[in-house]
C-alpha cells in the first residue's frame, strides 16, 4: 500500500517516475489561460487568511458544499472567514474521489509544507498555519507565481477594461510575464437590447468614438484589439454553448445592429446571424496579428434560476451541455479557411462525448503553416481531473499528434492552482510510462523526455510567441 500523495503519487510505473521527475517536474509554467485578477497581482496583493485565498469565488468548492448539506450562509453568505472555511473542513473527508480532495492536499503541501489530512479536528491548526504564513512577504502573490515556477500567465480581459494594471505591470520589474487576453464575448451578447446596448455605452468611450453603426463597433473593437497587442496579448477567447455559422449578408448585420442600438430585441434568427458575423470579424482580427484564438464550448450555465437571481452568475449553477457541435464547428472553421483567414485555434470541448469529434476536426484544417496549428484544448472545467485529461490526451493521440500540445492551464481565479499542471504532468508520465511497460512505446528516454519536456513547455512557448520567457534546460536522460 502506498501513502498517500507521495513523490510517485499517480506515478505506477517506474518509466512514469523517471519522466516526471526527470523531465516534467523541472519544466516553468506558461499558464495561457486563467481568471487571475491583474489588480492584485500589480498591487502584490497579501491575503489575510486562507479563506479569502482559497474559498472566496471558487463555485468547485462551493458544489461541493451544497452538495454536503452547507447552508450557504457558510458559502457565499455573511459568515465569518473563519465559519466558512470550518464548514469547507467539514465538507472536504466527503470529497474522496473527487479530484477536489487531491487538490486540496496537494495545494497544503506545496504551498504551505502541511502533510496533514484536513478535517473538522485538524480545521484549526490548518487555517491558522497558512494563513500566519499567508500574511507574510513571502506569500504574496508575486511570490506565489515564484513559487510555482510560473514564467509566463495570460488572464482573461474584457475589450472595454482600460488594462491599467497591465501596463503597471509592463513596467514593473517583476520577473512573471503577465499579459492580457481578448475576450469580446459581450460585443456579441446581443440576446438582451437594454444590456447589450449598456456595454456598447461602456466600450465605445474607451475605444474614443460613439458607436452607433456596425461599422463603428468594428471600429472599437479593432482600436481595443490593437491596444491589447501592444501589451503584448497573443490570444483571444470565447466562452460560447456552440459555434454560430449560419449564413448573413452585410446588409443584414447592419440591419440587425440598427435594430438593437435602437433598443429593440431581436429575432431569433437575427441573434444567431448576428453572432456569426461577430465570430468570423473577430477571428479574422486575430489572423491579421497572428494571435491565437480559443473557443470554451458546451457549457450550459445559469440553470438554477433562483440562484441566479440571488447570487449572479459564475456562482456554481453551471453543468455540461448536450448542445450539436460538429456542423456548425466545420462551417465556421471552413468559412475562415477558404478565406485563408483562419488563425491558430484551440477548440476545450466541455462534454466528453465529443472528445474524438473535436480531436478529429483539428485535424481537417491543419495545413501545414504551423506545427500543432489546430489544438484540441486540455481537460476543461469538470473535465480537468485524471479521467478527464486521459479521455483528453487518448482521444488526441488516437487522431492526431500529442507531441505537438500545447498541455496544461489552470483556468482558475485561485492563485493556489498552480498544483493543476503537476497533476496534468503526472497523469501525462504515468500514461506514457504504462505504454512503455506494455511494449507499446520504446524505453528511449530522451525520445519520450523530450516529448514530456515540450507537452510541459516547450510548445506552448514557440505556438503562442511568447519571445520573453526566460529559457529553461533541456534536461537529458544520463
Amino acid at each position: 500500500m502506498k501513502p498517500f500523495l507521495n513523490d510517485d503519487f499517480l506515478l505506477q510505473t517506474a518509466t512514469a517516475r523517471q519522466l516526471y521527475h526527470e523531465f516534467a517536474a523541472p519544466m516553468p509554467i506558461i499558464d495561457y489561460h486563467n481568471h487571475l485578477l491583474p489588480d492584485q497581482i500589480a498591487e502584490d496583493k497579501q491575503f489575510d487568511n486562507l479563506t479569502q485565498i482559497w474559498l472566496y469565488g471558487d463555485h468547485y468548492k462551493w458544489r461541493a458544499m451544497r452538495a454536503n448539506g452547507v447552508d450557504e450562509y457558510y458559502i457565499t453568505g455573511a459568515a465569518s472567514d473563519w465559519e466558512k472555511f470550518e464548514k469547507w473542513a467539514e465538507t472536504v473527508p466527503y470529497t474522496l474521489r473527487n479530484p477536489l480532495y487531491h487538490w486540496t492536499h496537494l495545494e497544503l503541501q506545496r504551498y504551505f509544507g502541511i502533510h496533514e489530512l484536513l478535517n473538522k479536528d485538524s480545521a484549526r491548526r490548518i487555517y491558522d498555519a497558512c494563513s500566519e504564513k499567508l500574511r507574510t512577504p513571502e506569500y504574496s502573490v508575486r511570490n506565489l507565481l515564484r513559487m510555482m515556477n510560473v514564467k509566463t500567465l495570460c488572464t482573461t480581459d474584457d475589450p472595454a477594461d482600460s488594462l491599467e494594471h497591465h501596463q503597471a505591470l509592463a513596467s514593473s520589474d517583476f520577473d512573471v510575464q503577465v499579459l492580457p487576453t481578448f475576450r469580446a464575448d459581450k460585443a456579441m451578447a446581443v440576446d438582451e437590447a437594454g444590456s447589450y446596448n449598456a456595454y456598447l455605452n461602456k466600450l465605445g468611450p474607451v475605444a474614443e468614438l460613439e458607436i452607433n453603426t456596425f461599422a463603428d463597433l468594428e471600429t472599437a473593437l479593432r482600436r481595443r484589439h490593437d491596444f491589447f497587442a501592444s501589451l503584448g496579448c497573443r490570444l483571444s477567447d470565447h466562452g460560447l454553448e456552440q459555434i454560430y455559422a449560419e449564413d448573413y449578408t452585410q446588409d443584414e448585420i447592419d440591419a440587425i445592429f440598427r435594430k438593437i442600438r435602437s433598443g429593440h430585441n431581436l429575432a431569433g434568427l437575427e441573434v444567431l446571424k448576428f453572432k456569426s458575423a461577430m465570430l468570423v470579424l473577430l477571428a479574422e482580427m486575430d489572423w491579421e496579428k497572428g494571435w491565437t484564438q480559443q473557443y470554451h464550448l458546451g457549457a450550459l450555465r445559469n440553470n438554477n434560476a433562483r440562484m441566479l437571481r440571488q447570487l449572479g452568475p459564475d456562482t456554481g449553477w453551471d453543468s455540461i451541455g448536450d448542445f450539436s457541435q460538429g456542423r456548425a464547428l466545420a462551417t465556421f472553421l471552413d468559412r475562415l479557411d477558404t478565406n485563408d483567414k483562419l488563425a491558430k485555434t484551440i477548440i476545450y470541448n466541455l462534454n466528453p462525448a465529443d472528445n474524438e469529434l473535436v480531436a478529429t476536426m483539428i485535424g481537417n484544417f491543419n495545413d501545414g503553416s504551423v506545427a500543432g496549428k489546430m489544438q484540441f484544448g486540455s481537460g476543461w472545467w469538470f473535465l480537468d481531473q485524471k479521467d478527464g485529461m486521459e479521455k483528453q490526451i487518448n482521444a488526441l493521440s488516437n487522431m492526431g499528434l500529442l507531441s505537438r500540445f500545447v498541455g496544461m492551464l489552470t483556468d482558475s481565479r485561485s492563485f493556489l492552482s498552480y498544483p493543476r499542471h503537476e497533476y496534468f504532468r503526472r497523469t501525462l508520465c504515468n500514461l506514457l510510462g504504462n505504454d512503455v511497460e506494455n511494449g507499446e512505446l520504446p524505453h528511449d528516454m530522451a525520445l519520450l523526455g523530450q516529448m514530456v519536456q515540450n507537452i510541459c513547455y516547450f510548445n506552448a512557448k514557440e505556438y503562442f510567441g511568447f519571445e520573453q520567457v526566460v529559457e529553461a534546460e533541456t534536461v537529458v536522460a544520463q
